[in-house]
């Protein structure tokens, strides 16, 4: 009787997707709610929801921030999608990149939210919470998705 083995130095198929496949969906979907939260607002407001402005984090008229948010959330899905479907090959050294540039991206978030909460003088853009905490989210995809390319390689 004769078998065969394979030695495999590298984790099992799916073995590191599914968490982070799980992540980057859940970073995607409370995005994606704030971009449709903030429509509806602008379409037919609702008194169960917060406010239009108060989604409106910046001056860029909402024509053209809606078009950038659908256009991020689509590359979400399809990062979040290639992720969990194992099509995803995961690169150390863009890993690195995207880890330096989530780390900057998500002080830079925290520290608006810091300053809006804590010093009341400030602009608007430090008082708008909403987009204060979906910029969080957005780096914690970024972070997640460095994670990925450096720990499933």
């Amino acid at each position: 009787m004769h078998t065969t083995s394979t030695l495999s130095l590298s984790p099992p198929a799916g073995r590191h997707t599914r968490p982070h496949a799980v992540l980057l969906g859940a970073c995607a979907a409370l995005f994606g709610l704030r971009v449709v939260a903030q429509a509806v607002q602008f379409v037919q407001p609702s008194p169960h929801l917060p406010p239009f402005d108060a989604f409106q984090g910046s001056a860029l008229p909402y024509t053209f921030l809606l078009p950038a948010q659908v256009l991020i959330l689509a590359l979400m899905l399809g990062v979040t999608a290639s992720v969990a479907q194992g099509r995803h090959r995961p690169r150390p050294s863009r890993g690195r990149v995207l880890a330096g540039l989530g780390a900057l991206y998500l002080a830079g978030s925290l520290l608006r939210l810091i300053l809006g909460f804590t010093l009341p003088g400030l602009g608007p853009w430090f008082h708008a919470w909403i987009p204060g905490v979906l910029h969080v989210v957005l780096a914690g995809f970024v972070l997640v998705l460095a994670d990925r390319h450096l720990h499933a390689a």
